[in-house]
């Protein structure tokens, strides 16, 4: 093998590739610091790899790290990409999602975002 050829191996050795990758979020509703005039009922979340139902969660937070979400997690039985938890009504204020999943190739991934719920007058 000649240098260039060793050297055109290493670099490829040091190049990461896709293969292995972890979930990524693709698709949120609400949408990332989303300013919402109506509360959402459910907080829906889409990765790019499917998820392991058993391993994965969402919830959402008021300011003071309080919880408001009903709990129900759900990986959609259609989609197993979707990871969804239904809100009560929500009032004026910014609100955090956080999530924590585990994608079928095994790779745990976590996450925050805030929206914001901004009634019109």
């Amino acid at each position: 093998m000649t240098v260039r050829g060793a050297l055109v191996v290493a670099l490829a050795l040091l190049v990461p590739t896709s293969a292995g990758a972890h979930a990524v979020l693709v698709k949120s509703s609400p949408a990332r610091r989303a300013v919402l005039a109506q509360p959402p009922a459910r907080v829906e979340l889409t990765f790019n790899e499917r998820l392991e139902p058993t391993y994965s969660t969402v919830s959402v937070w008021a300011p003071g790290e309080k919880r408001v979400d009903d709990a129900r997690i759900v990986v959609g039985p259609d989609d197993p990409r979707r990871l969804s938890v239904g809100v009560p009504s929500l009032g004026r204020g910014t609100y955090t999602v956080k999530f924590r999943v585990l994608s079928v190739d095994g790779h745990l991934v976590e996450g925050t975002y805030p929206f914001e719920i901004r009634p019109r007058a």
